[in-house]
């Protein structure tokens, strides 16, 4: 029987399109010889005709493009899509900079230059986000003005 019969009738089998459809070179005759549906199912059992793997959406050009991404780049301007605000989220920015505060108020404890008294005025102090950043912190222990 034709080639293009046969590869019809295992499209059909499969249940896929005819381009998916793959024979065995060394088995042409073989394959030659079939005639019925049943014939090509055996061919289909032993191997001599398959189908064709789908082709996947290839990852490698996203991979290169988060790498750039965590060393920084295709940040800028042109990029951004939200407001500063949109782009970061705002409870994470406040537990980032309330533990630094904390635990440069514990070390300036621990070092000994606070008064009786200041340590829990000053974590209050952080905790109503009265500080900027950990400097400030270390200039209101000190009595700096800042």
């Amino acid at each position: 029987m034709q080639l293009n019969k046969i590869r019809r009738m295992a499209a059909e089998i499969l249940k896929v399109g005819k381009t998916k459809i793959v024979f065995s070179e060394k088995d042409r005759e073989k394959i030659a010889e079939s005639m019925t549906k049943e014939d090509v199912r055996q061919l289909i059992k032993d191997g001599i005709v398959k189908k064709r793997k789908d082709n996947y959406q290839s990852k490698a050009r996203a991979r290169k493009l988060k790498e750039k991404k965590i060393k920084g780049r295709k940040r800028g301007k042109g990029k951004r899509k939200g407001t500063i605000k949109a782009r970061t989220n705002k409870k994470k920015a406040w537990m980032k900079k309330v533990r630094a505060q904390r635990k440069k108020l514990k070390e300036l404890k621990n070092e000994g230059k606070m008064e009786k008294g200041q340590y829990g005025k000053i974590y209050r102090m952080i905790k109503g986000n009265y500080f900027k950043g950990k400097k400030y912190v270390e200039a209101a222990v000190k009595g700096d003005k800042k």
